[in-house]
């Protein structure tokens, strides 16, 4: 599926799937809800949702006739977190947002940059003998 949101596509074909949840309902039930969380290669994040006709995703036929229906919805950097702790293992939550720490003194932040500047950065990292978040921190 895809989507034209403020002017930029939104594409499940093209995006990367970063997990599934399901309510465990036959997709025959009214009730039955799939939702998979998706990131584009610009960093921002989307959910694809489906559902039956007594879901948020459903689509109405007539005045008073509902079907199953699906859609795209945007979501922030924070809501993507939220929604990845609430419905995938560790393993998947780790792998797009980074290792957990057990108290709050690092964090992880998602950011778009130019290749080129990663890079730079990267090499100057190598050669100061030091990983990026240690170069970027001792930049600060």
């Amino acid at each position: 599926m895809n989507k034209i949101i403020n002017g930029k596509v939104y594409n499940t074909d093209t995006a990367r799937k970063i997990g599934t949840w399901s309510n465990g309902a036959d997709r025959t039930d009214f009730s039955w809800v799939e939702e998979s969380l998706y990131q584009k290669k610009t960093g921002e994040f989307f959910i694809h949702g489906q559902g039956g006709p007594n879901t948020r995703y459903a689509q109405q036929l007539e005045a008073s006739q509902w079907t199953s229906g699906e859609t795209i919805s945007l979501i922030s950097y924070d809501s993507a977190r939220q929604w990845a702790e609430d419905h995938l293992t560790e393993d998947q939550y780790q792998a797009v947002f980074g290792e957990v720490a057990e108290d709050d003194s690092r964090t992880t932040l998602l950011l778009s940059l130019p290749v080129a500047t990663v890079k730079k950065i990267k090499r100057n990292a190598a050669q100061a003998g030091l990983t990026v978040s240690a170069y970027v921190e001792s930049k600060f």
